[in-house]
């Protein structure tokens, strides 16, 4: 609250928070490339069934259902692994910047407390 009030008076903000690196922006951020990744995964998966489809329907024979089921399953199994894996990658940036903004905090804690910091 006092730091809030302190830079409100001497003019500093959150604009000078992002310039000066205080304050990431990358945390918000990441939430956003999420789900246009996922867009692209899901434009995906549309892609894999029309593909299939299409065959199975260019060929009209049976044969060629036959052949463009596992092309449709597989395809399906390949998109579901690659919407997990962006999960967890963007899951990995967000506990990265978690950690940073708990460590900025415990910083604040320590200097508001008056202990000595060890490293600077």
């Amino acid at each position: 609250m006092v730091d809030q009030i302190r830079r409100s008076v001497s003019g500093r903000g959150r604009m000078w928070d992002v310039l000066t690196f205080e304050r990431m922006i990358t945390g918000p951020v990441i939430h956003l490339v999420y789900w246009a990744g996922l867009g692209v995964i899901v434009i995906a998966a549309f892609s894999v069934v029309g593909a299939a489809v299409g065959v199975a329907f260019r060929e009209g024979s049976p044969i060629a259902i036959l052949l463009a089921l596992p092309v449709l399953v597989v395809g399906l199994l390949i998109v579901g692994v690659a919407g997990l894996l962006w999960r967890a990658f963007c899951e990995f940036y967000v506990a990265i910047f978690r950690i940073g903004d708990d460590l900025a905090a415990l910083r604040r804690a320590s200097e508001a407390d008056g202990t000595p910091n060890k490293l600077g």
